[in-house]
């Protein structure tokens, strides 16, 4: 992922939720670029960019030595189904293990099962974590 990627990248999140993205999650995204410890990928396809995976790795983080984290995965709704979320997940996995990453994580909604399937697919299976939350703003 580039800086000149970025702007695609805001395009297909805010197509698949419908909603526009804040300054914060701009910022964010942001930090995928050029920084190991958060990589970013994207899809293209004839020049126009149609998925974007983003992760990070943390050392130590839930008592895992090195463990990578898909954070975030988005293709064009009219690219879904296609395999690029696959190949995406993929070239992050490959990137996790040339970094040494003992584990890959990531967190579903429970009622999303789509998703929950895709990661199935990937491999993934329950991890030994519970997911908890401190609602800070009602």
């Amino acid at each position: 992922m580039t800086q000149d990627d970025l702007a695609q990248v805001v395009a297909i999140h805010e197509r698949i939720t419908r909603t526009p993205v804040t300054p914060h999650w701009r910022k964010m995204l942001s930090q995928h670029v050029d920084n190991p410890c958060l990589p970013g990928l994207v899809a293209e396809e004839n020049g126009n960019l149609v998925g974007f995976i983003i992760g990070e790795i943390k050392v130590g983080g839930f008592g895992a030595n090195i463990s990578g984290w898909i954070e975030m995965v988005g293709v064009k709704p009219d690219h879904m189904g296609s395999g690029i979320g696959g190949a995406l997940a993929q070239g992050l996995i490959k990137y996790f293990r040339r970094q040494e990453v003992d584990e890959v994580f990531t967190s579903v909604r429970w009622d999303s099962g789509d998703m929950l399937a895709f990661f199935k697919n990937q491999g993934f299976d329950r991890s030994p974590y519970i997911n908890l939350r401190l609602k800070l703003k009602e």
